[in-house]
C-alpha cells in the first residue's frame, strides 16, 4: 500500500484517534507537504515553506476577494465587479497561485498524494469561514467523465467531501455535469475559456431538486479567469440555486481578473 494511501485510512477528514495518530507518527514521520523535510504534524508545512505560501484575507474585494494593496472601507468592491458584476455572490481563495501553490495543487490533481486532503481542506476552511457559514448546500466543479476516469478522482470533490464533514454542511458531487470534454483552460486567455466552456457545464437533470432555494458553496482548485466558476454558477442559478459563492485552494492574478 502506498504511503499516501495509509495515511488516508488513519487521518480521514474527521478526528484522529490518539492511538491511531500514534501508530501514523510511527509508520509514517511527518514531513512536509512541500519539499518533505521532517515536521511536528502531519499535513503541515516547513518553516521556509510556510513562509513562501501567500495566503489571502483582507482586506479584499467583498464580491470578489481581489486583495486591495490598502485599507478600504467594508464592503468595497473593485473596478471590474462594479463595472461588471459576476454571478456569484462572493468568491475567496485561500491562496495566491505561486511556485509552491502550484507544486502542491499539482502534486494533489495529478500525483495520487491524497493525503493532502484534509490540509487542504483546513485552508479552505479557514479563508471560507463566512461563505461556509452561509451555505447550505457544498457543489464541486466536475470533471468530465473521461477526464474523471484517467484521473481516477475529482479533487474538488474530494475537497468538498472533507469540508462538508467539518462542518456538517451536505455535499452534492454530483449535481454538475460535464456534457462534453472539452480542451484544458490551460494556456488560454479569458475569452477562449469562455468559448472553450460554452454549453459545456449542466445540472444534473436527476439532482436538479436538491437545487431548490438553496445557497450553493462552489469548490474549486486553482480559479484562473473565473471563466469555469462563472459557468459553473450560470447553471446552478438557472436550475434554482437561491444564490451561489466560490471557495477555491488558490487564485491567479492577471489583468484580465
Amino acid at each position: 500500500m502506498r504511503a499516501g494511501g495509509l495515511h488516508s485510512i488513519f487521518s480521514g477528514t474527521g478526528r484522529i484517534p490518539r492511538l491511531a495518530s500514534g501508530i501514523l507518527d510511527t509508520l509514517l514521520p511527518p514531513l512536509c507537504l512541500s519539499c518533505r523535510v521532517p515536521v511536528d504534524r502531519h499535513g503541515a508545512l516547513c518553516a521556509d515553506c510556510w513562509k513562501q505560501v501567500d495566503f489571502l484575507g483582507p482586506p479584499h474585494c467583498a464580491c470578489c476577494g481581489l486583495p486591495f494593496s490598502f485599507e478600504m472601507p467594508e464592503g468595497s468592491l473593485c473596478a471590474a465587479c462594479i463595472a461588471s458584476p459576476p454571478p456569484y455572490r462572493r468568491m475567496r481563495a485561500a491562496t495566491r497561485y505561486s511556485a509552491i501553490s502550484r507544486r502542491l495543487i499539482l502534486g494533489y490533481k495529478h500525483g495520487d498524494q491524497l493525503h493532502m486532503t484534509p490540509a487542504l481542506a483546513g485552508w479552505l476552511e479557514r479563508a471560507g469561514a463566512e461563505l461556509l457559514d452561509d451555505a447550505d448546500l457544498i457543489v464541486p466543479v466536475p470533471l468530465h467523465r473521461w477526464r474523471l476516469l484517467g484521473r481516477r478522482y475529482n479533487q474538488a470533490a474530494l475537497l468538498a467531501l472533507a469540508l462538508g464533514q467539518r462542518r456538517g454542511i451536505p455535499v452534492a458531487t454530483d449535481v454538475l455535469i460535464r456534457r462534453r470534454r472539452t480542451r484544458s483552460q490551460g494556456g488560454l486567455r479569458r475569452r477562449q475559456r469562455l468559448t472553450n466552456l460554452a454549453g459545456a457545464i449542466a445540472v444534473s437533470a436527476l439532482q436538479r431538486a436538491q437545487l431548490a432555494g438553496q445557497r450553493v458553496l462552489l469548490i474549486d482548485d486553482v480559479v484562473t479567469t473565473g471563466a469555469t466558476v462563472e459557468a459553473c454558477t450560470r447553471a446552478l442559478l438557472a436550475a434554482g440555486a437561491a444564490q451561489v459563492s466560490v471557495l477555491a485552494l488558490a487564485r491567479v492574478f492577471t489583468a484580465e481578473n
